[in-house]
């Protein structure tokens, strides 16, 4: 496939870095040399310097052969143009990154698709039901439901109350007699693992599982923790994010927002009806204590300033807070959450980054997601007659050593797959697998 993307910041470069594993000619639009320099030295892509939305510089980069344009600058304005234009002049699809929310919200007022945009993506609005998702449970520091259940994947803390601590995927066998679960990734520091039967668990780490229903209390009893619901919810900074977080988490949840600017706090107040709005700097101990961080299920911290939010996250849960999540900028700082004590550091630019590779992979798998800092993509394939998955049991496969079959929906039901497991068609499989070894997967499953 042909793709050009506009814009060589955090989303571009990330975004890049994903698709130069599948062989994709790619061509990165930048005004900024160093930023094309650092590209061109890391990723095998082209870059062509200019403007996205002057004619001659699409022209140049030969928009018109285009499978896909994807304008990801900081400029909203320009994205749009970016994407009308690359449409003129070629561009079978496009991509535009906003800021407006109206533009997602009134999409049946609005028939982008007539002036030349076919998707628009807003990191605000992506990061706002991301952390809805992570909400779900707060003993899990990750999340993600496959068939309403049937699968799930869930990520843990190993810490010094789990009984998984020092012990080989091979020697805590014994803990899971009934396959409920099954190990397929551990984080420890920036390094991401594929684990097999000698890895072992280590304090710190953030161990995910992919689980049976029964498997997902299994691994929390595994871990020492307990399940408690959410009701009491603190978000700290009114942004674009804290607004739409605070508005989808309402419905369920009390939510206290805090904010610093005192003329934003009354415009906030008519905005967020059911949420209680408090003037004041989140930086500030004593006032999250006169506000009930002590009484607080979980805590969101998601101002315009990193340092703010990773610190006020650990002031939460110094104050016992048992969920906390925090948005940085620095997309570095993602791992940092291991070793500081935050649970989950998001950052807007790679949750957007990977929704557009999700989305130009729309057809070819059936789900996908991807877990904060771990450097690997979570995968749903359905089999189908003549697959090679087809062939013999899973050890025999000679499947990726990267990649790690999680588990199997067959006929309403999840099971964990073992070594002398037979797939049949139809049968949906749930994949964990590094990037550079997803097209080697997907062969598996054609």
């Amino acid at each position: 496939m042909r793709i050009i993307i506009a814009g060589a910041g955090d989303v571009g470069f990330h975004l890049a870095k994903l698709l130069a594993y599948e062989s994709h000619d790619i061509n990165i639009i930048d005004m900024d040399d160093d930023r094309l320099q650092y590209i061109s030295s890391h990723l095998d892509v082209h870059t062509t310097k200019g403007n996205s939305t002057s004619y001659k510089v699409l022209e140049d980069a030969q928009v018109s052969k285009a499978d896909l344009l994807i304008a990801v600058t900081e400029s909203e304005t320009a994205n749009i143009t970016t994407s009308i234009i690359g449409k003129h002049l070629g561009a079978k699809k496009t991509i535009a990154r906003v800021t407006n929310t109206e533009y997602i919200q009134r999409k049946d007022i609005l028939d982008l698709k007539e002036i030349g945009i076919d998707e628009v993506i807003s990191p605000e609005s992506l990061a706002a039901k991301e952390i809805k998702r992570l909400l779900k449970e707060n003993a899990l520091t990750d999340t993600f439901d496959f068939e309403k259940g049937l699968l799930s994947l869930v990520g843990i803390l190993i810490d010094d109350e789990s009984e998984l601590k020092d012990k080989s995927l091979v020697e805590t066998a014994y803990l899971n007699p009934d396959h409920s679960f099954i190990t397929v990734a551990i984080l420890r520091g920036e390094e991401t693992i594929i684990p097999h039967g000698a890895d072992k668990f280590q304090i710190n780490d953030h161990a995910y599982f992919v689980c049976q229903p029964d498997g997902v209390d299994r691994v929390l009893d595994l871990a020492g923790k307990q399940r408690e619901s959410i009701k009491n919810v603190m978000i700290l900074g009114g942004s674009k994010i804290g607004i739409q977080a605070a508005r989808q988490l309402s419905k369920k949840y009390n939510i206290k927002l805090i904010e610093q600017d005192r003329e934003k706090c009354f415009e906030l107040a008519d905005m967020l009806q059911n949420t209680m709005i408090i003037n004041g700097d989140g930086r500030d101990v004593e006032l999250l204590k006169e506000e009930g961080i002590d009484e607080m299920d979980a805590f969101i911290a998601v101002t315009g300033n990193s340092e703010t939010n990773m610190i006020s996250s650990l002031v939460a849960k110094n104050h016992k807070v048992p969920k906390t999540i925090s948005l940085v900028e620095n997309m570095d700082y993602i791992h940092l959450s291991q070793n500081i004590g935050v649970d989950t550091m998001i950052n807007k630019k790679l949750i957007a980054a990977s929704f557009i590779f999700r989305y130009i992979r729309k057809g070819q798998v059936l789900n996908m997601t991807t877990i904060h800092g771990v450097d690997a993509e979570i995968l749903e394939f359905e089999v189908k007659e003549g697959s090679k998955i087809l062939e013999a049991e899973l050890r025999n496969l000679d499947f990726p050593h990267s990649a790690l079959i999680g588990g199997v929906i067959r006929g309403g039901k999840g099971i964990t797959a073992r070594g002398n497991f037979m797939f049949e068609p139809k049968d949906r499989v749930v994949v964990l697998s590094k990037p550079e070894c997803i097209r080697k997967v997907e062969g598996y499953f054609k």
